[in-house]
């Protein structure tokens, strides 16, 4: 079964084929470590995932090298430690622990690597001067600009205009640039901020520059799949695309250009700007992270996804039906079924998928025997596929979510319940059963002492 995926840069679906079926490449842009992500930036590490899901079970696991990169020297990072107090490295040490604990909890599988922006400076000085050599670099008042008049394919990415670019800018160019679309690729350092020595004098890289570099570092000149949101199309990947064809002969960054669409918050998408955003580490406290990647994967990643509460509880609701199948046996034998594969081998269409999913809930529901256990299966594997049903089904319906109590605090109450009818006070426990199943707690009596689970 072929894969095809939409190119952005081709505006179009096209066939997957990786330059080596036994090495596919694929780098996702990482976040810059300084604070929390939002759960904007967790749709783009969730989508991505999904692609490394379907690439490593079309190619094989070890066969899909996966980079995610950090951001860890930037000036909104420079910011936060004056503002803190904190060393630079305990900040950034700090937010890409988190960031990953928060992917773990998503069931989001680890990358292949994981690169540092400030493990690579050495190799970006010397990215920096093959362009100058090029001809498609220019020093001022020390820094480094690229010149964008070099690369006559500049914004065929975005097809952002130049002109109408600068016409629509509110922000002043700077004088030293030869073209106001110009951008930074090295910057220079004030003794107290953090830099490295240079030909061009104490600096550090432009943001642009660092992936295109732990691009070439760790995956090759040409990778097969390059990723990200939405947003970063222009400027960050227009610029990558430039500066990497310059220093390699006009060899493209990336054959497939695959991105993400923007989540939404009423009528405005999610942004720090309209100060409108979702924590992803607030969501977790409230949410089991399956709930949250089954809400993110709902749409088809290309299309604005509408982020709600409503959203988070239906996606509660479904996957508590499927939990309830799962428990009747852990057959793990079974492979995905081909009519799921086939949805996400479209360009990832979950939707799609997710129909298919509940025919196939559906069908186990209805049947019995042999038929049932295999439907029950098939839908263990389509979860392995998909990153879902990795709870045991017993824990899921104790998982802490919305606004009920924690599992401790219903542990709590159900050895005061113990302890009440132990003491023969079934009016005491009679009032804790009905207190629980007001919040949606259902207590079932057996031989073996009661359990719980949420409604």
């Amino acid at each position: 079964m072929a894969l095809q995926f939409y190119d952005t840069l081709a505006r179009k679906k096209r066939v997957f084929e990786p330059a080596d079926p036994s090495r596919v490449t694929m780098y996702v842009c990482g976040p810059t470590v300084y604070n929390y992500t939002h759960i904007g930036n967790a749709r783009s590490a969730i989508s991505f995932d999904l692609l490394f899901r379907v690439l490593r079970h079309h190619y094989g696991d070890g066969a899909v090298i996966y980079a995610r990169n950090f951001t860890d020297i930037d000036d909104k990072i420079i910011k936060a430690s004056q503002e803190s107090g904190a060393p630079i490295a305990e900040i950034t040490t700090k937010f890409a622990e988190i960031y990953r604990k928060e992917l773990r909890a998503l069931g989001a599988l680890p990358p292949t690597s994981e690169p540092l922006a400030t493990a690579h400076v050495q190799q970006m000085i010397g990215f920096i001067e093959r362009l100058v050599a090029y001809g498609a670099a220019y020093e001022a008042q020390g820094h480094v600009l690229f010149a964008v008049d070099q690369f006559d394919k500049y914004g065929a990415l975005s097809g952002v205009d130049q002109d109408e670019m600068i016409a629509g800018a509110r922000v002043e160019v700077a004088p030293y640039k030869k073209n106001a679309a110009d951008f930074v690729l090295w910057k220079p350092s004030s003794d107290e901020d953090p830099g490295w020595e240079s030909p061009w004098g104490r600096g550090r890289p432009g943001w642009h520059l660092e992936c295109s570099v732990m691009i070439e570092a760790g995956l090759g000149e040409t990778i097969d799949i390059h990723c990200g949101g939405q947003d970063l199309r222009f400027p960050h990947h227009e610029n990558e695309i430039a500066q990497s064809a310059c220093v390699h002969d006009g060899a493209p960054l990336a054959r497939y250009w695959m991105h993400n669409g923007f989540l939404r918050m009423g009528d405005d998408k999610m942004s720090k700007s309209l100060g409108n955003v979702v924590l992803t580490h607030e969501l977790l406290e409230q949410w089991q992270g399956e709930v949250i990647r089954w809400a993110l994967l709902s749409a088809h990643y290309r299309q604005p996804l509408e982020w709600t509460e409503d959203l988070l509880r239906q996606s509660k609701t479904q996957l508590d039906k499927f939990y309830r199948l799962l428990g009747e046996n852990d057959d793990t034998s079974a492979e995905p079924p081909a009519k799921i594969f086939a949805s996400l081998a479209d360009d990832l269409n979950t939707p799609e998928a997710f129909a298919a999913l509940h025919e196939l809930r559906d069908k186990a529901s209805q049947g019995g025997g042999a038929g049932r256990a295999a439907a029950i299966a098939e839908l263990r594997a389509a979860g392995r596929l998909m990153g879902f049903f990795n709870a045991d089904p017993a824990e899921w319906f104790k998982g802490d979510v919305g606004d009920g109590p924690t599992a401790d605090e219903i542990e709590a109450l159900m050895q005061r319940r113990a302890d009440a009818r132990a003491a023969k006070d079934f009016a005491a426990s009679d009032r804790i059963r009905d207190d629980l199943a007001s919040k949606g707690v259902i207590i079932e009596d057996g031989p073996d002492g009661a359990t719980w689970r949420r409604r």
